[in-house]
C-alpha cells in the first residue's frame, strides 16, 4: 500500500495523531484497496472531486498519485477541461495551475 507522507505526518499530528492513523489505515488502506474500482479509476474520480471542490493542497498530491496509478497527463487535462463546464471556469483554471506545478510542467 502506498501512502502519501502528509497522510501520516499532517499538521494535525501533534494534536490528533489518530487522524493520521485513520487517514493511512482507513482512507488509503481500506477505501483505496477496495476491489470495486481500480486505483486508476479512483484517482480520476478523486482528481475530479478535488478540482470542483477547489481543494488545491489535496489536489496537488492526488495528481501525482494519479500519474503513479496510470492516469496520463492528457487524461488529467481532459478531466480538468471537461469540469470547466460543470464545476466552473475558475476551478478548472486553478486545477490547471496546480497540475502544471505538481507535475513539473511549469518549468
Amino acid at each position: 500500500m502506498t501512502t502519501t507522507p502528509d497522510a501520516v505526518q499532517g499538521p494535525w499530528n501533534p494534536l490528533m495523531p489518530g487522524f493520521g492513523e485513520m487517514t493511512r489505515d482507513v482512507l488509503f488502506g481500506d477505501i483505496w484497496e477496495r476491489p470495486g474500482l481500480s486505483k486508476r479509476d479512483r484517482s480520476l474520480i478523486t482528481v475530479a472531486a478535488l478540482t470542483v471542490l477547489y481543494r488545491s493542497d489535496q489536489l496537488r498530491g492526488h495528481l501525482r498519485r494519479a500519474i503513479e496509478n496510470g492516469v496520463t497527463q492528457e487524461e488529467i487535462a481532459e478531466v480538468i477541461q471537461h469540469l470547466a463546464f460543470y464545476g466552473g471556469w475558475p476551478v478548472s483554471v486553478n486545477a490547471y495551475t496546480v497540475a502544471n506545478e505538481a507535475l513539473g510542467l511549469d518549468k
